[in-house]
């Protein structure tokens, strides 16, 4: 089996409710460990995370607790960049033992291909957004965000999650339709010149299962504040999945 699940915005809006999640995310682990051969954590598992040289958020180690002892047993695990937790250096490779992508990741399984994203950036419009990427991933950028000191650093990150979407608990989970949203407008601009038969993505927070043209579908993995929704691929066919422990 391979599992897929996106969005678990470890962080906000308290700790309190971050902590509830984190063990419901650390259950549903569990759970997939028993037959999980590859597991895909698409983007923004964390609402914020830098990693200063000597320095890392604080909290979330039953979640990456977790994470080391599935790959300590040779299960793989995949970690995307997501547009909350895009600043990794290397500490999650060295020590979780995980696959860090930054972009896109194209895989093929029992003959059926993957395409792989956040979905941040994706599409046409939102170019301002796509503009503020840039600037928040170049390498000066970056370095200059290291000079601040990581009480200041982390507090102005929260500050700003809870500005959020996510943090003010507004996912917006309404379906604009396929000419106004730009993760499908993406999957079916690549079709006319690529086959995929699974794009597979995040960022959305609203859970979906799209057919698409020429036989292919668009997966929306949702989120974990209130959907707690993942994909599961059994080698013949996709399925999108509530946990319910």
């Amino acid at each position: 089996m391979i599992y897929f699940a996106s969005d678990f915005h470890l962080g906000v809006p308290n700790f309190e409710a971050s902590l509830k999640r984190e063990k419901l995310i650390c259950k549903w682990l569990d759970q997939i460990s028993v037959d999980a051969k590859e597991i895909y954590l698409m983007g923004d598992c964390f609402d914020f995370w830098f990693e200063y040289r000597d320095v890392i958020p604080k909290g979330f180690s039953r979640f990456m607790g977790k994470i080391a002892s599935l790959t300590d047993a040779g299960i793989k695990v995949t970690f995307f960049k997501g547009n909350h937790d895009m600043w990794t250096f290397g500490y999650l490779e060295q020590e979780l033992g995980v696959t860090v992508i930054s972009n896109e990741l194209v895989i093929e399984r029992n003959s059926k291909k993957f395409f792989l994203h956040h979905g941040d950036g994706l599409g046409p419009g939102d170019n301002g957004y796509k503009f503020i990427k840039h600037i928040f991933r170049h390498p000066f950028a970056v370095r200059l965000f290291g000079f601040l000191h990581p009480r200041l650093g982390a507090g102005l990150a929260k500050y700003l999650s809870q500005k959020s979407r996510i943090g003010k608990g507004n996912s917006d989970k309404i379906y604009l339709g396929d000419d106004k949203e730009f993760i499908t407008q993406f999957c079916n601009e690549t079709l006319k010149h690529t086959h995929y038969d699974y794009f597979i993505c995040g960022h959305r927070h609203l859970p979906l299962n799209l057919e698409l043209k020429t036989n292919s579908r668009y997966i929306n993995l949702g989120e974990w504040v209130g959907d707690f929704t993942y994909a599961v691929f059994d080698g013949t066919q996709i399925e999108l999945k509530v946990f319910k422990p």
